[in-house]
């Protein structure tokens, strides 16, 4: 078999980097299907055995794509596809993985071209267009609900990555066979085309105190609650003066933001900030926490993180919000009401109550392994396989 991937992303660059796209298609290869991976012109070169990478020119003021929808963006989509027509035309695929809003253009392509057609859906582009603010104006939000629920119906499979879209576009499918559930849940090393390790963007690693450390890794967008955890620990240092708080991840911009929070309350010499970092190097960080917490306040997708999280053997502290609950509970983790004083009684129960960390730490291990590890995403991966063939 061949596929063309289409991956509308800045891929493996300092911001937004695609794991989902990574894995997918890393599986997809391994499993024996030839692979072009077309993608934006920012980022970094990937070595994926098997796959052909292939990039639409790099445009100067479109650089440094935000997370989320945006101007940039459509600018690029407009390129990603042209380049995928002009693709279709040169090459014979038997199916297209379009992922995101990719998708909108290769269901008219389907049309022309006959080919069988995978949505992978990571998120309802109507609801991020609400999330992010992208617009105040309705009539948008209700085209691209009209265009997503088409090309549902359009796709030959399609993909979602957290029960809650799952439950969405089951409700909106004729044939629930077309259906996966595949979750965002591996996370191999990533074998960049320079073969170095190198960082994906600044910040510093900073030199770790040898002190109990409280870590939270991921993007520094507002729904994500960083302000909500910062004022969560001033309220732990007040009982545990030994414990330090580890961010890692955001742009200069936002660590220099919330480093100011961090300061309003006192926590300038407990509150380190790495900037943004190579996986590699954030997993490192991961493992060297006493709590692991995803203080996430809005969103209804399952945090990637969260299954990392689970692999780990730390304890975790997360927020009780749908984002989180359709995928933890109390026995996994330590779900706490999303407000500072919830967060900080969960984090200090992590770092003191030692039975019920160890508990839920292997119950969260035991829940990685059964549902979410390596062999259950290909298992998964090969009855989509066996859809296209």
């Amino acid at each position: 078999m061949k596929a063309l991937v289409i991956a509308p992303h800045p891929f493996f660059s300092p911001r937004g980097t695609p794991f989902s796209v990574y894995y997918r298609t890393l599986i997809t290869a391994q499993l024996g299907v030839e692979v072009d991976l077309l993608t934006y012109g920012e980022g970094e070169d990937v070595t994926i055995p098997g796959v052909r990478l292939i990039r639409i020119p790099r445009i100067p003021f479109t650089r440094n794509v935000p997370v989320g929808p945006s101007a940039k963006k459509l600018v690029l989509d407009v390129f990603m596809a042209a380049w995928t027509l002009w693709l279709l035309i040169r090459n014979r695929y038997d199916y297209v993985h379009a992922h995101e809003e990719s998708v909108f253009f290769c269901a008219f392509y389907k049309k022309l071209f006959g080919f069988k057609l995978v949505y992978d859906m990571h998120s309802s582009l109507p609801q991020q267009l609400s999330n992010f603010k992208f617009t105040k104006w309705q009539f948008p939000v209700r085209v691209f609900e009209f265009l997503e629920t088409a090309a549902l119906r359009a796709a030959t499979a399609v993909i979602t990555i957290c029960p809650d879209l799952a439950d969405m576009v089951s409700s909106k499918l004729h044939d629930s066979s077309a259906h996966f559930l595949i979750e965002n849940s591996i996370f191999d090393d990533v074998a960049l085309a320079s073969g170095e390790r190198r960082k994906l963007a600044d910040g510093a690693f900073p030199s770790l105190p040898n002190l109990p450390l409280v870590v939270y890794s991921g993007t520094f967008e507002a729904y994500q609650g960083i302000d909500l955890l910062i004022g969560a620990f001033a309220k732990v240092q007040e009982r545990r003066s030994d414990a330090a708080l580890v961010l890692v991840g955001g742009t200069p911009a936002q660590v220099t933001k919330y480093r100011a929070v961090a300061d309003s309350h006192g926590l300038n010499g407990s509150c380190l900030f790495t900037g943004r970092v190579p996986p590699t190097t954030a997993r490192c960080l991961t493992l060297r926490a006493s709590v692991l917490t995803s203080p996430r306040v809005l969103g209804t997708n399952t945090p990637l993180k969260i299954y990392e999280q689970l692999a780990s053997g730390i304890p975790i502290v997360a927020t009780r919000i749908h984002s989180h609950t359709q995928v933890l509970d109390d026995n996994v983790c330590f779900l706490v009401e999303p407000t500072p004083e919830a967060m900080a009684e969960g984090i200090l129960h992590a770092l003191t109550d030692t039975a019920r960390s160890t508990s839920v730490s292997a119950q969260a291990l035991a829940l990685y392994e059964t549902r979410y590890a390596r062999p259950v995403y290909e298992e998964k991966m090969r009855s989509l396989l066996t859809r296209l063939r």
